[in-house]
């Protein structure tokens, strides 16, 4: 799809972040945080602190950037644009994820090759490109080092994080070298949590074994990738640096990192989109509308014949830190496009309580229970989005909540054990 030539062509001015060197972790740990609505701690993102440090990393390289809307500094000026207009970067090739570079594919679709209207920048498609065929592309492109630099949500079925997996085998298989500018994980790094995928349900929205809502930053994903995946794939790791951030605690929601929220795709508005994501957009692999079409997608579920029944089912279960309001809309498109239709709303009240993988299964055996009409997605596409069969197969066994929970506690355990190795920031707060 080409892009439309309406884009802004958006203000070129680099970055001012306090520099430190980039080997750095993170600043000391701050007092008791500020009261709401107080401005908030600003973190340096990865970008900020390359810019700061006059992009030292890249000198006398020949650039390619794996990036989306997202790749914004503190005053919302694109990376890209802000790279092109700097004599120290020899930016020569952009690359586009799911959705595109520039933003403007909705799910399941991309951009395809263009030429950048505002910056002349030859853009490359990598959506559903992966091993040989992605490689092909870097060697194409001319560049020598690969930067990637998009917001996660921090779960293990959103395409980013799969992107910056299939670019690093690339990357290997292209001989190039690679570098991840690191952004907080929005939904905070406290834990990882929900099942882990078995490698025989592996696909785009999981490659390879990690917790469904995995508790970490693009930077440290990179390292555990390299460290336990990449290998097996490519044959030997990447060769990466990662340029974290500073400021940054494990404990911090987006909202206190002082940081302007993009949208990273059509459907993910707002951080509280990102915060029930990990456990809501299991309704994909149903026939409920997950929430597409409105202003509150994943917040809101719901289908034809659906009424008071399932939120007071939901509320019943007095599941930690939300709150469910039946709820009737009209999707704008997607599943029940035009329709009015009965659901729920997630209110979340006690975010740091709130398990969103918990509540989406919580919500799964509560619809099955209470609609008579609720069925799987034909595709079994359940089984990708959970990484196994089980968590369908124990539901239409008639399973509650915490023995679906209780059976994925082992590879959980075990997940989390290499995660350990590969955090980078500290938990206080």
């Amino acid at each position: 799809m080409a892009l439309s030539r309406r884009l802004l062509l958006g203000h070129l001015a680099a970055t001012g972040a306090a520099g430190a060197a980039l080997t750095a972790t993170a600043a000391p740990a701050r007092a008791a945080g500020p009261a709401p609505g107080h401005r908030r701690r600003r973190v340096h993102t990865g970008f900020d602190r390359l810019a700061a440090d006059g992009y030292r990393l890249l000198a006398g390289r020949r650039v390619g950037v794996v990036t989306n809307p997202t790749g914004v500094t503190p005053d919302v000026a694109h990376l890209v644009d802000v790279m092109h207009a700097d004599d120290r970067v020899r930016l020569t090739a952009v690359f586009g994820p799911e959705h595109g570079f520039r933003g403007t594919a909705q799910a399941g679709g991309s951009e395809g090759r263009y030429d950048d209207p505002a910056t002349g920048l030859p853009v490359y498609d990598t959506y559903n490109k992966s091993g040989r065929a992605l490689a092909d592309i870097f060697t194409a492109s001319g560049v020598d080092t690969i930067v990637f630099d998009i917001q996660d949500v921090g779960a293990r079925f959103y395409t980013y994080i799969w992107t910056l997996y299939d670019c690093m085998v690339a990357a290997v298989l292209a001989g190039k070298r690679f570098v991840v500018l690191d952004r907080p994980n929005p939904v905070t790094g406290r834990a990882a949590t929900g099942p882990v995928l078995d490698k025989a349900y592996a696909s785009f929205v999981g490659r390879e074994p990690i917790a469904q809502a995995h508790g970490m930053t693009v930077a440290e994903l990179a390292l555990l990738f390299n460290g336990e995946f990449v290998p097996k794939a490519a044959g030997r790791p990447v060769e990466l640096e990662t340029v974290l951030m500073t400021g940054w605690r494990r404990g911090d929601f987006h909202d206190a990192t002082g940081l302007p929220w993009v949208p990273p795709s059509p459907n993910m508005p707002t951080p509280d989109t990102a915060l029930v994501y990990s456990g809501t957009c299991l309704f994909e692999g149903t026939n409920l509308s997950e929430g597409r079409g409105t202003t509150r997608p994943f917040e809101l579920l719901g289908a034809d014949g659906i009424d008071h029944r399932w939120a007071a089912a939901a509320n019943e279960l007095t599941l930690p830190g939300v709150h469910f309001r039946e709820a009737y809309f009209a999707p704008t498109f997607s599943k029940f496009q035009g329709r009015t239709i009965g659901g729920v709303q997630l209110h979340v009240h006690d975010r740091e309580a709130f398990d969103p993988v918990r509540t989406g299964i919580a919500l799964l055996v509560t619809a099955k229970r209470v609609w008579r009409d609720f069925a799987w997605r034909p595709d079994n596409g359940i089984d990708r989005l959970t990484g196994s069969s089980t968590v369908r197969t124990m539901i239409d066994a008639g399973a509650g909540t915490e023995e679906i929970v209780a059976a994925w506690q082992p590879a959980l355990t075990a997940f989390r054990s290499v995660r350990a190795r590969y955090l980078r920031y500290p938990h206080a707060s």
